[in-house]
């Protein structure tokens, strides 16, 4: 870090041993040499927090990364709904239309009020199928007894 050498250390020592004294020297060179792993202890706890906070930096950029690239997927999937949507609207209306255009024509009826409470609750009930219920065509499998005897006997116990 200095680049300071043995010559110069051993110069350093001598005239410190000259000002200092041969009684206080080992004293000053221990305080010396705990100051300096202190400073070094330190230095070393400040760099860990400088890494410590540019993870934490580099963390909240990506969490906002994602978090924008989350929100501008909401958005274009709430704009493909509305495109549907409207579609799906403009399709029913169509499709109204037609019904009414059909109903009116020349030489049949207009389908009257009893017919289309029929007509509704027909689909009523087509709609209001149970679907938490299971299929009632799937087969069920049921445990047999040579299965369960066979078990008891590999345990070593009798059924």
């Amino acid at each position: 870090m200095f680049d300071i050498g043995f010559s110069e250390l051993l110069v350093i020592g001598v005239v410190a041993l000259i000002v200092i004294g041969p009684e206080r020297l080992p004293k000053v060179a221990r305080t010396a040499g705990h100051l300096y792993g202190r400073m070094q202890r330190y230095v070393a706890s400040v760099k860990t927090d400088i890494s410590q906070e540019m993870q934490l930096d580099e963390l909240r950029r990506a969490g906002q990364s994602f978090k924008e690239s989350v929100e501008s997927t909401v958005s274009d999937v709430q704009q493909q709904t509305t495109v549907v949507d409207d579609y799906l609207r403009k399709e029913t209306a169509s499709i109204s239309r037609v019904m009414e255009s059909m109903a009116v024509t020349e030489g049949e009826r207009p389908v009257t009020e009893p017919a289309m409470r029929q007509i509704e609750a027909e689909q009523a009930a087509q709609q209001s199928l149970p679907l938490d219920e299971p299929d009632q065509n799937a087969v069920t499998h049921t445990p047999s007894a040579v299965v369960e005897t066979v078990r008891s006997e590999g345990n070593g116990t009798a059924a």
